[in-house]
């Protein structure tokens, strides 16, 4: 039996990343139960603070990548995305964003910035992978973090459908998925102009759909660890979770 070595062509390996889209977060049942409105308060708290923990390690993953790459040109493009969360010369960043968003669900800014309520998955989870973009050759790291690809439909649907089905949530709120829905569409051409240059051999493109898949697992193990405290009410030993 042979294996076919065979480089896709850019348009079927690009093809193939977002195939990837059905494995993304968005198809949990914890996410769904989200999408259709079926969360508590406490739930959605829940959801806010652990989020809260990959917020503050995205602009670490992304100084990671940074880095570890030489390259000139994409150092000034990459930077931006670190501006992005932390924020600049008075521009409030998605960090700041998302403290809003969970005031806007009635947590306190010292609730998520103590990290109180994350939960030892997700933050085991969320170290994962800024380990791996630590160690991981630049190119390749860049490359796993285009699970932004997926990321504006589901921004998009959170700005449609949360003021209806969640009115307690304040409209402030908000301004995190905004924010994010023109940052992704802009993040998204750059890294997957990098993955599509930088995959010159089918080895290098499987390897990529690979990492796509490890960062999607990321994400959806995030959500098993909350599926099993929010919705199971089975959180783990050390934390008391209220119902």
């Amino acid at each position: 039996m042979t294996t076919d070595n065979t480089l896709w062509s850019r348009e079927v390996f690009e093809q193939k990343l977002r195939d990837k889209e059905q494995y993304y977060h968005i198809n949990h049942p914890f996410h769904k139960l989200m999408h259709d409105g079926k969360l508590t308060q406490k739930q959605v708290q829940g959801w806010v603070a652990n989020r809260f923990y990959y917020q503050t390690a995205i602009p670490v993953k992304d100084a990671a990548i940074m880095a570890n790459c030489e390259d000139a040109e994409v150092r000034k493009h990459w930077v931006q995305r670190i501006l992005d969360h932390d924020g600049y010369d008075g521009e409030e960043g998605g960090i700041e964003a998302w403290l809003q968003l969970g005031e806007a669900v009635g947590l306190t800014r010292e609730e998520l910035t103590s990290y109180q309520h994350v939960l030892p998955g997700v933050r085991f989870a969320i170290d994962a992978y800024v380990n791996f973009a630590r160690r991981a050759n630049w190119q390749e790291a860049a490359g796993s973090s285009l699970t932004e690809l997926f990321a504006p439909k589901i921004h998009k649907a959170r700005l449609d459908n949360w003021p209806s089905l969640y009115p307690w949530i304040d409209e402030k709120g908000y301004r995190y998925f905004r924010k994010r829905l023109s940052e992704a569409r802009r993040d998204v051409e750059h890294g997957l102009q990098i993955t599509l240059d930088y995959c010159d051999t089918r080895e290098k493109q499987q390897r990529a759909l690979d990492l796509l898949q490890f960062k999607l697992d990321i994400l959806w193990t995030m959500l098993d660890a909350m599926w099993m405290a929010y919705i199971e009410e089975r959180p783990p030993y050390c934390m008391d979770v209220e119902k």
